[in-house]
């Protein structure tokens, strides 16, 4: 990303403008003609709400938006606008843009902002020829008296940071195995001034985590547990938040072998919870909030290669937990019960895990929001929901109900890595609450982590969803203290 926002008191007048107004409200005219007004009352008049001018010199935007409007869906309209104005740019080889709005809200202007600068995003590392492919914006300038210079430059590292974990996900495993995503998470967040501790094989086999060692058998590559730790002297914390990215750079549904089509084809991303878990410490850690937050991250590949694990296997967690292998297929919960066990050494204010985890949750609500469940507080959860509302990555709550733990009884161990048929979803949850011995939340990403077609700002391929949602919500815990 290579954009210069920047606040201005003046529009420049060889910039494109953006006027962000509100619905039967009077607005500044003065850089339209006669014509131009008459033509943008008609557009109005009948109910448009994205009107432009072609000034033949530059470009002219009106956004009208119905303030009565839920406010989160309200800035969402904004963003989707913002990448409506980006696409326009880009498709006339213009670069530069000054956006104000007619009531001066900030909250609004940061929204819009923010969709024009997602949506700049691609990624081009593959293409022999990307010139021509390359978002064109170089210069916003923002219009408006009351905002403040921090949360431009808010948007502009989480927006940095976010672009790096898109890179992450939308990368290929035949250049990204775990050893190699250990080693760009620490360079992200060490950069950002992170401490991070990056395991090795030995170490692993010497903490007995036995789920990551039984995914990583099928591998000709070693595994890697990394953690993540950002503890400023100013945290309003002794104890931290943890959170657990999944990271299984490929998944082949291991011995548990996925149909290609459709399934399969997009298993690079099924590391996505690991590079959003990375990509919250460095946003958070880029901005210095004074929270004590700490990332823990599984890695292996799952492959059917070598002595992979089996269907009918016993394995046995870092607590002592025997878990009978019914699929390999279910290599997540399996990798991320060893992290939550790990997660016990720092007795966690709260731990949430970030996992493509289940079809079940995708299938259940589709790419519209993630699913959730978990035992901690409903204050917590609420405020969850709230930031997720805020920066429009949605949260679904899903029951934990006792009656799920009798679909993950074994017949020959503790307990089996699938409960069947039914609420997948639940029961993959439910598997790893039973290694969770503090207040905990588990995110299930799956629907939302990578979409398939061009879904607005938030592009085509990895999504980073969660990213910006977790990040809210320790910036509130932050200001409530």
């Amino acid at each position: 990303m290579n954009i210069d926002i920047r606040k201005s008191e003046n529009i420049n007048p060889t910039y494109n403008i953006a006027i962000l107004a509100i619905k039967d409200s009077a607005f500044d005219v003065s850089f339209l003609s006669d014509k131009e007004y008459e033509y943008a009352k008609y557009r109005i008049d009948k109910g448009d709400t994205f009107i432009t001018i072609n000034q033949l010199n530059k470009l002219v935007f009106i956004i009208i938006n119905d303030p009565s409007k839920d406010k989160s869906n309200l800035l969402e309209e904004y963003r989707k606008a913002g990448n409506k104005v980006q696409s326009v740019l880009n498709d006339n080889d213009l670069d530069s843009i000054s956006i104000f709005h007619s009531n001066n809200d900030t909250e609004a202007i940061i929204a819009f902002t923010e969709g024009i600068v997602l949506s700049t995003y691609r990624f081009l590392k593959y293409y022999t020829n990307s010139e021509d492919k390359k978002s064109l914006i170089k210069n916003i300038e923002l219009i408006c008296s009351g905002l403040s210079q921090q949360s431009i430059d808010e948007l502009i590292k989480i927006s940095k940071i976010l672009f790096k974990v898109k890179d992450l996900i939308n990368e290929p495993v035949s250049s990204l195995n775990a050893e190699e995503l250990a080693l760009q998470l620490k360079e992200m967040c060490e950069k950002e001034g992170c401490s991070v501790e990056i395991m090795r094989k030995s170490k692993i086999e010497s903490l007995r985590m036995g789920g990551l060692l039984a995914v990583n058998k099928g591998s000709v590559d070693p595994p890697t547990f990394t953690v993540i730790e950002w503890k400023p002297k100013d945290a309003i914390n002794s104890k931290p938040y943890v959170l657990v990215g999944k990271g299984i750079v490929y998944d082949s549904g291991g011995l548990s072998l996925k149909p290609t089509l459709d399934s399969m084809d997009y298993m690079k991303s099924d590391m996505s919870g690991a590079a959003i878990v990375g990509g919250v410490l460095a946003a958070v850690a880029s901005n210095k909030l004074p929270i004590y937050v700490v990332g823990l991250i599984p890695a292996t590949d799952n492959r059917p290669g070598g002595n992979a694990y089996a269907p009918g296997d016993v394995v046995t967690i870092m607590d002592g937990t025997t878990v009978e292998v019914l699929n390999s297929d279910a290599e997540g919960r399996m990798i991320l019960a060893d992290a939550l066990v790990y997660a016990q050494k720092y007795d966690p204010i709260l731990t949430i895990d970030v996992a493509t985890l289940t079809g079940s949750a995708s299938m259940a609500i589709g790419p519209y929001a993630l699913v959730a469940m978990g035992n901690a507080q409903d204050e917590i959860k609420k405020l969850i929901v709230e930031c997720g509302n805020q920066v429009f990555e949605r949260v679904v709550e899903f029951p934990l109900w006792d009656d799920y733990a009798e679909l993950l009884k074994s017949d020959i161990a503790d307990i089996k890595n699938v409960g069947g048929k039914y609420a997948g979803a639940i029961t993959g949850g439910k598997f790893l609450e039973h290694f969770t011995k503090y207040p905990w939340i588990h995110f299930d990403i799956a629907g939302v982590a990578y979409s398939k077609k061009n879904d607005n700002y938030r592009g085509k391929g990895g999504t980073g969803f969660g990213l910006r949602l977790l990040y809210n919500f320790l910036k509130k815990i932050t200001a409530q203290k």
